[in-house]
């Protein structure tokens, strides 16, 4: 039974296909498109999927969509007529782009590929049913509690469920306009951020505050109950009519206009994102106690955008509420790709659902692969200088680089499914520097200083470096670095001195891990075995005979506003591009003084065009 699931039309389009339950690909249109969280019909990743059966469409046995584009559109006239006169750009900017390509999506998808499987139909699967499908099934629990949270689906924006066996169960269900997605996105497009990009910063910055505003945003903007439902109150907010998250009403709560983007981040901005990431740990805590009531399970699975938030999930797991919980590393709408295939598979077609160790997503390493050959091919077409190592070989120079301060570019592997690079398309550095976050950040990643990176750390070592023994693959869970391993620091000392300059406020070390200690001595944790990735297992195993330290700096291969690499071709053009010193393509290196200067035009094009 090959079942092929698509998410697409709104952000992070994605493919995923599954045999029986069995994950076979899954993979991001923009991997592709080189476009960030690209929302078009994925036919790259569709077809990317299709190769990886070696399979037609044709030859599918069904073809499923992550949203039910009727309820969709039910929502979009609803929200119109409740709108009256002020519905004009709704239906000027909404009514082609958002509603009308869904209800067409069936006739484009035909367009391209002519039938739609075997069946030649398109089943439709709704939103949150999708993200809780891609929660449950792939997690290794016979049952749990199933919690999905975004900015909405058709009409849901939060949804309790209950997972047992091959089938699952909506509880409970929170709908639009009331969204914990849409109120964290609405702070963070007025502190300056994107929208569904920006909400990473937005939380990395909350460290860097006092939670001053709390009180003001209970009283005025969202109304918590004890069950965690709660309700928003829509005089401060716009993102109903379309245009704008907030109004003037909203600024004037928080004493002026918004942060124009790129400006200087002030002590008000650290503050509101302070305080909306402790409503929003509040909110989320509260619904996790809900669904543990009305389920009766002991474990809890998460999905949908804001289980992103893995600051929330640390409080979460910290909290007991549930003896375990398992998070999907493609939360966000990518991941309803996955979702609405397996739910198909397992709700529509009855097939058998195994329970797998650890889980069934394969450390998410679902992505496509390149061979020794292919890079080579590659990189002789350029006139690239290379070395071709043996692995034993590489881990020991490859670590003994990173040791002497080198940032590399770590491509092996099938490329992850989900936003988090996991160590096939990574960016390592040795997380003992206390200079190395800022580097990083300026000279590699070109992005805002004060952001953190996380720390790759063997599973066996876990607990020296952190407060929590709890396995953490998918970098979705932030702990605590242990007591023992930090240093005296005092934010507020720092802050006052530094005020219109933060970079002596990311450089001050707080632990001796300091590159991956942010300001508040917290840390999102990446464990890692040697089930699914013996590789980077292997490096961070040879860091730690050479320096005697478990853990690595990994941050994903990219600069600011590109998705993360997908071909070698990416990633060379990404290591040029940067400060970057090491490149290592599988069992290949190339070191950046070697390389030929790309001077002009015609010197990139080569480098680009060619595959």
């Amino acid at each position: 039974m090959y079942i092929l699931g698509i998410s697409a039309l709104y952000h992070d389009s994605a493919a995923a296909l599954v045999k029986d339950g069995k994950i076979l690909a899954a993979v991001q249109e923009e991997r592709f498109s080189r476009k960030k969280h690209d929302n078009r019909l994925p036919f790259n990743a569709i077809d990317y999927c299709l190769s990886v059966a070696d399979m037609s469409m044709f030859e599918l046995d069904a073809v499923v969509y992550y949203d039910q584009p009727l309820l969709t559109l039910d929502r979009y006239i609803k929200n119109l007529s409740a709108l009256g006169k002020d519905s004009d750009f709704q239906i000027e900017k909404r009514l082609d782009g958002l509603v009308s390509s869904r209800m067409k999506i069936d006739g484009l998808l035909r367009d391209k590929y002519g039938v739609l499987g075997k069946q030649d139909k398109l089943y439709t699967v709704e939103h949150h049913i999708s993200h809780a499908a891609s929660a449950f099934y792939p997690s290794p629990f016979e049952s749990a509690a199933i919690l999905t949270v975004d900015g909405v689906g058709e009409w849901a924006t939060t949804a309790i469920g209950k997972g047992s066996g091959n089938k699952i169960e909506i509880l409970e269900e929170i709908d639009y306009p009331h969204s914990i997605g849409l109120m964290y996105s609405a702070f963070t497009a007025f502190c300056g951020f994107k929208v569904n990009s920006g909400d990473y910063k937005f939380m990395g910055l909350a460290p860097y505050g006092e939670p001053v505003y709390y009180d003001l945003i209970k009283e005025n903007i969202v109304d918590i109950k004890a069950d965690g439902s709660f309700r928003l109150n829509l005089d401060y907010f716009d993102f109903y009519k379309g245009q704008f998250m907030t109004n003037e009403k909203f600024a004037q709560l928080f004493g002026g206009s918004a942060r124009t983007p790129e400006s200087k981040i002030t002590r008000r901005e650290m503050n509101i994102a302070a305080s909306a990431q402790k409503i929003t740990e509040e909110m989320l805590t509260a619904l996790a106690r809900h669904a543990k009531e009305i389920t009766g399970e002991k474990n809890l699975v998460m999905a949908g955008g804001v289980a992103l938030n893995c600051v929330a999930n640390g409080k979460i797991l910290d909290s007991k509420i549930f003896d375990d919980i398992w998070i999907q590393p493609a939360a966000g709408d990518a991941g309803g790709s996955l979702g609405c295939a397996l739910y198909a598979c397992y709700n529509l077609f009855d097939c058998d659902r195994k329970i797998y160790s650890g889980d069934s997503q394969k450390g998410s390493y679902l992505g496509p692969e390149f061979s020794s050959e292919d890079i080579t091919k590659y990189l002789d077409s350029i006139g690239a200088c290379y070395h071709k190592n043996e692995k034993e070989k590489l881990y020991s120079s490859i670590a003994e680089e990173i040791a002497n301060g080198k940032v590399v570019g770590w491509y092996q592997g099938r490329m992850e499914f989900g936003p988090r690079a996991l160590g096939n398309r990574s960016i390592l550095g040795d997380p003992r520097s206390e200079k190395m976050q800022s580097i990083l950040n300026l000279k590699i990643k070109y992005r805002e200083s004060f952001r953190p990176f996380a720390p790759a750390v063997l599973l066996e070592d876990i607990s020296e470096y952190f407060e929590t023994e709890h396995e953490s693959p998918y970098m979705l869970l932030v702990s605590g670095v242990k007591s023992s391993r930090r240093k005296p620091f005092n934010k507020e000392k720092f802050l006052s001195e530094y005020e219109d300059d933060m970079l002596p406020v990311v450089n001050a070390s707080r632990s001796d891990i300091p590159a991956v200690t942010h300001i508040d001595y917290s840390a999102r944790v990446q464990s890692v075995d040697g089930k699914y990735n013996a590789e980077f297992y292997n490096l961070l195993r040879e860091f730690k005979r050479q320096t005697g330290c478990s853990v690595l700096i990994n941050t994903s291969f990219n600069v600011r506003g590109e998705p993360i690499v997908c071909t070698p071709k990416d990633a060379y053009l990404c290591f040029m591009r940067t400060e970057m010193d090491i490149l290592v393509l599988g069992d290949i290196v190339l070191y950046k003084s070697e390389q030929k200067a790309l001077k002009n035009d015609e010197d990139w094009r080569k480098v680009y065009e060619l595959d």
